[in-house]
């Protein structure tokens, strides 16, 4: 049963006043989160038949790849971060990293996957859709203090850093695929139940963020 109280706008005491939390509010952090969901377990499906059936069922890995990506886009529309050009920072790798994929998808007859594995110097361009990935695994980080987005943040860079120099080892990168997958499925069942105006935070800081940088707008015009 939906719970109707809860849906209804609620007041909270912030650090620079009081802020409203709405339905509007609500819906974007369930789409923040549902896009998580999607791109973990595309991630994890994929990565499940990599280290059981690559070459039978490589054909299914461009569009989970492609289903991971475009659900992280979403997520990293709607994140709430204070910092607004780190949250626009995030979105342009994630933007480059997407066309990167596209150019390389068209440029290769081989699946995508095979694409990286065989060319590691794609990751210079893929790659980036990967750090906006990291960005969201260090904010949740710091933020919840999670376990498994600590263990996220170096692991990401470690598997691509390593593949891209050639000083991994193949057993090294199976492992930390999998433990990627497992901790990514991890953290987005964790989202899925944490209470929503976790994922919101203090709008206040926003609102008055916002104020300086209109302030600011405004001193720099009377200028001149």
């Amino acid at each position: 049963m939906v719970n109707i109280q809860a849906a209804e706008p609620q007041v909270y005491q912030g650090q620079f006043g009081e802020f409203t939390i709405d339905t509007h509010d609500r819906q974007g952090v369930i789409f923040y989160r549902a896009g998580l969901m999607v791109a973990a377990l595309s991630f994890a499906v994929g990565s499940t038949l990599v280290l059981w059936q690559p070459h039978t069922f490589v054909q299914l890995l461009t569009p989970l790849y492609a289903c991971f990506s475009l659900a992280l886009g979403i997520s990293l529309l709607l994140i709430h971060i204070y910092l607004i050009p780190l949250h626009r920072a995030l979105q342009a790798f994630w933007i480059a990293g997407s066309v990167a994929a596209i150019a390389i998808a068209l440029a290769y007859r081989e699946p995508l996957a095979l694409t990286v594995y065989h060319n590691p110097t794609t990751l210079l361009g893929i790659g980036l859709t990967f750090v906006a990935l990291t960005g969201i695994f260090f904010k949740e980080a710091f933020c919840f203090n999670r376990l498994e987005t600590k263990l996220l943040t170096p692991i990401v860079p470690l598997l691509l850093l390593g593949h891209l120099s050639g000083l991994l080892p193949l057993v090294w990168e199976r492992g930390l695929l999998a433990a990627w997958a497992v901790l990514m499925v991890v953290f987005a069942l964790r989202k899925a139940v944490q209470p929503i105006p976790d994922d919101i935070g203090d709008k206040s800081v926003f609102a008055y963020l916002k104020q300086q940088t209109n302030l600011k707008q405004q001193a720099k015009e009377a200028n001149l």
